[in-house]
């Protein structure tokens, strides 16, 4: 039993154990091109938050990590088989239940652990923030942590190939030959603001990427993702840490 985790804790060794930070690993369930497992944001999630948790809790941090929520904001992609879509509304009924949970419970500081673009919940933590107002609450993107040009060749930001290598990391199984997988090439807005980044809309998945890829993921191997992992694990520790170590009234210098 890794004790930081509560999918594999027992009431045993809880009934007495109070923790100062939940983390909640939130991913999705959507197509990652043609050589990646739908399930690759919940693996991610599932590997960083339990990997990064346990850096953390070895450096005194007491947390417990909260079991993935696998599915995410799809909207874009209404017609791509099988993407799971969750609402933003649901998303926000689900970490409310939470959330009174853990406060009706003494568990005073949340974090989400994003590992889905699709998913932003800054303006959920803003409402939710009124009605739980002794809680400290954050959110995170961890494939944000790191400047991934660092560690890769290739740019792109979905089955890509960071996420390829991280994959084959994790689960080689579960990754076809890199000959099967197509080239992640990204149609670009017509619109200019978009394409400067100061004007958003929606991506419609199906018109944008030829294969649900966006990032040329063939120049992936395991060692890169080895690598990439430890590094963005020893990030996202370092921020569990200091939500741990912060206290009401003083988060400003």
């Amino acid at each position: 039993m890794r004790p930081f985790l509560l999918k594999e804790s027992n009431w045993k060794t809880l009934k007495d154990h109070r923790f100062d930070l939940a983390v909640l690993p939130w991913g999705a369930t959507e197509a990652h091109n043609y050589h990646m497992p739908y399930g690759t944001d919940i693996y991610e999630a599932d590997a960083i938050s339990a990997e990064a948790g346990r850096k953390a809790w070895e450096k005194g941090a007491n947390l417990t990590i909260l079991p993935t929520i696998p599915f995410g904001v799809n909207t874009g992609q209404a017609d791509i088989y099988l993407d799971i879509n969750m609402n933003p509304s649901t998303q926000f009924c689900i970490l409310r239940d939470i959330l009174t949970v853990l406060n009706r419970q003494g568990i005073t500081k949340f974090l989400i652990l994003n590992s889905h673009g699709g998913n932003d919940f800054k303006t959920m933590l803003r409402e939710l923030g009124l009605s739980f107002p002794e809680m400290l609450l954050f959110t995170c993107n961890w494939f944000q942590a790191l400047d991934k040009d660092q560690f890769f060749e290739e740019k792109g930001d979905h089955a890509d190939e960071m996420e390829t290598s991280l994959i084959m990391y994790l689960h080689s199984e579960l990754v076809l030959e890199l000959t099967e997988a197509g080239d992640g090439a990204e149609k670009k807005s017509a619109i200019k603001g978009i394409r400067e980044k100061w004007a958003w809309a929606e991506r419609k998945w199906s018109e944008v990427t030829k294969d649900t890829g966006i990032g040329d993921p063939r120049k992936a191997n395991a060692e890169k993702g080895k690598k990439y992992f430890d590094a963005v694990t020893d990030k996202v520790s370092e921020l569990m840490l200091d939500i741990c170590a912060a206290q009401p009234g003083e988060l400003y210098h």
